[in-house]
């Protein structure tokens, strides 16, 4: 990065100089890498007379003794930064404010509002320092944009006679697209719709953008939750070529193809599932060896069998990375003919699977495993509340066999956090929706025991596989799901926080990292607190990946771990089968730098599907909220910020917030050290985790945002 020199400023030439001199100097710091001769710098700035291009080349000759520009031979010119430049990545707040997030800098930039220039959320941009007050974080500029993060974005349809701006979702973006009428697409004022940028002239203050989908009428329930979808760079459905590759396989399995596979059909086999499941990508097995060996086996639909490398659906599953988990639906990586038929271990009928066979004991330790290709027959389907009421006494069907491995589980559980795995619960809620998917309640989810022995033994099966790839593969790459150690400086607001509800969060390691705030979470168990501390908690910690670079997961406290168990939805599982499989036959090892790159592409594809599960969250928070506007509800301080504190409401958890300038009785200042609003004259102080009573003042459901006011 490169900092200019002591300017020579000649005060008494530049005051003789037309106002040209400024709109040169924006000019030139609008395109900081270009170089331009006065022809070019007339015609952007639409000069045209002789007389006003000769001062065209008199500005640029004193800009260049200024040494504001630097001469690239040929009459032109390129900009010199007043002060350092750096490149990162933007990321704008709804106020219109940007960070931009250097690494070689420690604290982000700050940008105010005027000075983002044509940078979207995202962006990676070349920023300028101005100056920086002591004490304060950096101030800059966004001089050039030097990648978009994204080219489609979602947004709702403002009608003109001979042209259109399309109004983004995003409150994030702040500003609207042109739409020429050639590039409408015959939408009509108020659709929702998916723009592609075009262009943004410097001349101009909006960008340019032509329509590509119309997603439907906005406010209706299919096109909010299409345009969510679109919003994150997801497609609803699957290109025609696609469907038929998925098509063309036969339901009936190749004598040939069993003859190659362990054969489990006559062992008894069930899935345990949500009750609105469609598909049941895993299995449980059960067989007693004798009085205290049993064979419990973990049957993971075989998808590496149908999606081969090269195909079409490869190709799509790779772009798509993961399923989509909306309030309402799912969003499938692969064609429903293979996520919810060859690919579901359907009951009573044979299905191809990928699985670990584990000799254990009752006190669920594993003597000996076997990985490998099965073909397979469940015997029964259960759902989560059918397998509950046999662990629970209320039914017997399998009830030997279930009761026994929840038991397992149970033990496994424990040995888990005895090890130092952190037992996060976080609470789930799910609507309840009318016909038109309007939301009429939310209620929360209850976690029983099913689900917990359910997910023990797909630990049991990822971990297993990591460990046996990590020792038997050795050297050969392979994709794990990576949880590093937390980062203390991130951990900093939590731990604080924790303190002020009287848990002590001791960071002198890893163990007694996972040890306290273990502690933390039983305390807190069933108390309003939990559900800011826990999530708060999460927040801090470091994000769990896919890489060929670590093993280990800090979360679980394994040393080795991965993701074997849903390759039906998540791409990284998809290539742990394939590589398992081909060194299992001594193949040649993965290309590394090939399936490094699908971890990171899988990893920010998954961020995104987070994120979109999030919308849909808050978008039908805004909805159920938009019905009880006036009415008083008891919440809990979730955050604070500059502008404002969040509040969860506590019976339902939709969050909103109460704007600074709303708060009434005192002028409210926000104080970052004491992550509080303070009153100045009374002291009165609004603080993470304060009880508080709200009313629903206003929602916004094409931004999806709810305002809250303090009931005084």
């Amino acid at each position: 990065m490169k900092k200019s020199k002591s300017k020579r400023h000649d005060k008494g030439k530049r005051a003789s100089l037309p106002h040209q001199y400024r709109e040169v100097l924006e000019f030139f710091r609008s395109h900081p890498r270009k170089s331009f001769n006065y022809k070019q710098i007339s015609h952007h700035l639409d000069i045209r007379s002789d007389e006003k291009r000769n001062e065209i080349i008199k500005i640029l000759d004193l800009m260049s003794k200024e040494e504001i520009l630097e001469s690239e031979g040929q009459g032109k010119f390129k900009y010199q930064p007043d002060f350092t430049c750096f490149t990162g990545r933007a990321e704008l707040t709804s106020r219109g404010a940007a960070f931009v997030v250097v690494e070689e800098l420690e604290e982000d930039v700050h940008v105010s509002p005027s000075l983002t220039g044509q940078a979207f959320n995202g962006d990676t941009v070349t920023v300028e320092l101005l100056h920086q007050k002591s004490g304060k974080r950096p101030e800059g500029r966004i001089i050039e944009v030097v990648e978009r993060a994204r080219k489609e974005f979602v947004g709702t349809v403002q009608k003109m006679k001979k042209f259109a701006f399309v109004v983004p979702d995003n409150s994030r973006i702040h500003v609207d697209f042109f739409i020429d009428k050639r590039d409408q697409m015959e939408c009509v004022d108020g659709d929702k719709v998916l723009v592609e940028f075009i262009d943004w002239p410097a001349s101009s203050p909006n960008p340019n953008g032509k329509v590509i989908q119309v997603l439907g009428k906005a406010g209706e329930h299919n096109t909010e939750m299409h345009a969510i979808i679109a919003e994150f760079g997801f497609k609803t459905s699957f290109d025609a070529d696609v469907e038929s590759e998925a098509e063309s396989y036969s339901e009936r399995i190749p004598n040939d193809e069993i003859a190659k596979r362990k054969d489990m059909r006559g062992t008894l086999t069930f899935t345990i599932d949500p009750v609105d499941a469609k598909d049941f990508d895993d299995a449980i097995s059960f067989k007693r060896l004798n009085d205290n060996r049993l064979e419990i086996g973990v049957h993971i639909a075989d998808v590496s069998h149908y999606v081969t490398p090269g195909s079409l659906l490869d190709e799509e599953a790779y772009n798509r990375a993961t399923s989509v988990y909306l309030v309402d639906r799912t969003v499938p990586m692969l064609p429903e003919r293979l996520s919810n038929n060859l690919c579901s271990l359907r009951p009573k009928v044979d299905r191809l699977a990928y699985s670990v066979i584990f000799e254990m004991d009752e006190d669920a330790k594993v003597h000996s495993y076997w990985i490998g290709k099965t073909v397979i027959h469940s015997n029964h389907r259960f759902s989560y509340e059918g397998a509950q009421e046999v662990i629970e006494g209320d039914s017997e069907l399998h009830a030997k066999e279930i009761r026994l491995l929840n038991q397992m589980a149970l033990k496994l559980q424990k040995r888990r956090f005895a090890e130092g795995a952190i037992s996060f619960e976080s609470d789930e809620y799910k609507f309840t929706l009318d016909e038109a998917g309007k939301p009429i309640s939310v209620d929360k989810k209850v976690r029983k025991e099913a689900h917990k022995m359910i997910e023990d033994f797909m630990l049991l099966a990822n971990k297993t596989v990591a460990k046996h790839a990590y020792q038997t593969y050795k050297g050969k790459v392979f994709p794990y799901r990576v949880h590093p150690s937390p980062n203390l400086e991130k951990m900093v607001n939590f731990v604080e926080m924790a303190k002020r509800f009287g848990h002590i969060i001791d960071t002198k390691n890893s163990d007694t990292i996972s040890q306290t705030i273990n502690k933390m979470v039983h305390a807190t168990e069933g108390k309003v607190e939990s559900g800011i501390l826990h999530p708060l908690a999460i927040r801090s910690m470091e994000k769990a990946l896919y890489t060929t670079k670590d093993t280990s997961h800090f979360g679980l406290a394994f040393p080795f771990y991965t993701h074997f168990t849903s390759p039906i939805r998540r791409y990284p599982d998809l290539i742990v089968h394939r590589l398992l499989h081909n060194y299992q036959l001594n193949e040649k090892r993965g290309d590394d730098m090939n399936i490094e790159k699908a971890c990171s592409h899988s990893s920010k594809r998954e961020i995104q599907a987070s994120l979109a599960e999030r919308a849909s969250i808050k978008y039908k928070q805004t909805e159920y909220l938009s019905d009880h506007i006036g009415e008083k509800f008891d919440g809990i301080i979730s955050g604070v910020t500059e502008w404002g504190i969040y509040v969860e409401i506590i019976e339902n958890h939709c969050e909103g917030m109460v704007r600074i300038a709303d708060l009434q009785g005192d002028y409210f200042e926000f104080y970052e050290k004491e992550l509080a609003v303070i009153g100045r004259k009374t002291g009165k102080k609004y603080t993470f985790g304060d009880p508080v009573k709200i009313v629903v003042k206003k929602t916004n459901l094409n931004k999806r945002i709810i305002d809250f006011s303090v009931v005084v």
